[in-house]
């Protein structure tokens, strides 16, 4: 997609996206055959619901269809939120995942996993869990530190918050969604 499509659809949408109190995390135009695919992905501190996306994805539809932004092309519409292993990128991203672990790629080239347990526009205080009867250890990351960092999706969480059953939910209850717009 070229930056001034980009930067049209990004500047047509957000205002609807944030109407919603929703955040725009990305935009993306791609080909699926002879059609194109408009993917939009919305997130919010709360999450975003199954009704949330159909609604924005009718509001998104008749307002691009009033606009010349999509051209006199075919295309399919799919409103989503982002997967469970989205990279971590903005200070949002890794606020939304306090409590959860991430795997972390430094630039010094050290992986690590650790718990986010605050952050703030400076980087994460994290926990790296203890190994083999060790106690966790705290650590300070900077941002300017962190090349990669994804959440990692816990089965078997010790304070009984597992993660997987609702974001195999949520990714189900989507891709039903986009399937049936398609």
């Amino acid at each position: 997609m070229s930056t001034t499509q980009s930067d049209r659809l990004r500047g047509l949408l957000e205002p609807l996206v944030s109407a919603k109190d929703l955040d725009l995390e990305e935009i993306e135009v791609s080909r699926a055959g002879r059609r194109r695919v408009l993917r939009i992905v919305v997130d919010s501190d709360q999450g975003v619901e199954l009704d949330t996306c159909a609604e924005l994805s009718r509001a998104a539809s008749e307002l691009l269809d009033e606009s010349d932004a999509m051209g006199e092309e075919e295309y399919v519409l799919e409103v989503t939120s982002p997967g469970a292993e989205r990279p971590l990128t903005e200070l949002r991203h890794y606020q939304r995942a306090t409590g959860r672990l991430a795997r972390l790629q430094l630039n010094d080239g050290t992986e690590l996993v650790a718990r986010i347990l605050k952050a703030d526009d400076d980087g994460i205080d994290t926990e790296i869990p203890g190994v083999k009867g060790r106690k966790p250890t705290a650590r300070r990351i900077g941002f300017a530190e962190i090349a990669k960092a994804r959440v990692e999706i816990e089965f078997n969480r010790k304070d009984g918050k597992n993660e997987i059953a609702a974001d195999s939910e949520n990714d189900i209850l989507n891709d039903m969604h986009n399937e049936e717009e398609a």
